[in-house]
């Protein structure tokens, strides 16, 4: 066993029988003496309901979501070249809404059937596989723990654009109002000053996207911080709520086991006492024919 086929394992199954699952791999891997291969197995997170389904996606449905990314790597494509999408949207769209459908199957095949949020997570992740060529690796790799996103419309690695970055750079400036002739010296101070204004007006048009930018960045990645902390927190409670399934399954077990110990044991009773009763019937018998016997010995004696 190695740590790819560890996780292969451990991320194919439900995320209830999740931490069962990485428990006997680490624990193989211990027995074999390959500690730092079970402390691996051992730090590797459970999935959410909606990373689980994804997951499900690239063991069952490879070939579909196969070819959605490649529809992503196309769009990126086009975008970093400044072409049209052509029909490349529509195509992600069918593409998308599928798969969707198809995790949502799998999930209640599988017994775990998607919630609306749930299932919008799938979407957001598989949205975000087409633009972000990161996603789209771990999305095909199978071994997601959360659900992914991509803020805004542009493809990772493009700051904007190439239409409107084109069309910043070659948009003339407005032509300044007619003023009346300077003076000869006023005139040869003020001539460069078109120029200046519109290098200024572009670097501050640059600069206010990109501070447009900078915030929409921090938002995104304040409202990660929350989902992550309340992901976290769910799978604490999940954990928990598994550690005492498992309790009370235990439980069961044993009462089940000691409730059919003590039925075998009030059958085996049941049986002796049938056995006594036959024998205590046999025994009155014999008496009785034992006295009617000596009754005969005495009258004809």
């Amino acid at each position: 066993m190695d740590f790819s086929s560890a996780a292969d394992e451990l991320y194919g199954v439900r995320p209830a029988d999740f931490v069962a699952t990485r428990k006997r791999l680490a624990q193989e891997a211990k027995d074999a003496g390959d500690g730092p291969l079970a402390k691996r197995i051992g730090a590797l997170r459970r999935p959410t309901l909606s990373a689980w389904a994804v997951n499900l996606l690239s063991r069952s449905a490879a070939d579909d979501l196969d070819r959605l990314l490649d529809v992503g790597a196309e769009m990126r494509e086009a975008w970093g070249s400044g072409g049209g999408l052509g029909d490349l949207e529509q195509r992600r769209a069918r593409l998308v809404g599928s798969l969707v459908r198809t995790a949502g199957e799998l999930a209640s095949d599988a017994g775990n059937p998607l919630r609306d949020q749930a299932g919008r997570e799938v979407e957001d992740t598989l949205q975000a596989a087409t633009v972000d060529p990161g996603i789209a690796a771990e999305v095909r790799e199978g071994r997601l723990t959360q659900p992914r996103s991509h803020t805004g419309f542009v493809p990772a690695g493009f700051p904007m654009a190439p239409e409107e970055e084109e069309k910043e750079q070659e948009e003339p400036a407005k032509p300044e109002p007619e003023k009346k002739k300077p003076e000869p010296e006023k005139k040869k101070k003020a001539k460069p000053a078109p120029e200046k204004s519109n290098v200024t007006r572009t670097s501050a048009a640059r600069a206010r996207r990109a501070e447009t930018l900078r915030k929409r960045a921090e938002e995104a990645d304040r409202k990660l911080a929350e989902r992550e902390e309340r992901a976290e927190a769910a799978r604490r409670e999940v954990e928990e709520a598994s550690a005492a399934v498992g309790r009370l399954r235990h439980e069961l077990e044993r009462a089940v086991a000691e409730r059919d110990a003590a039925s075998r044991r009030a059958e085996r009773a049941e049986q002796n006492r049938a056995r006594a009763q036959e024998a205590a019937r046999e025994a009155r018998e014999a008496a009785r024919d034992a006295r009617r016997a000596a009754d005969r010995d005495a009258r004809h004696g």
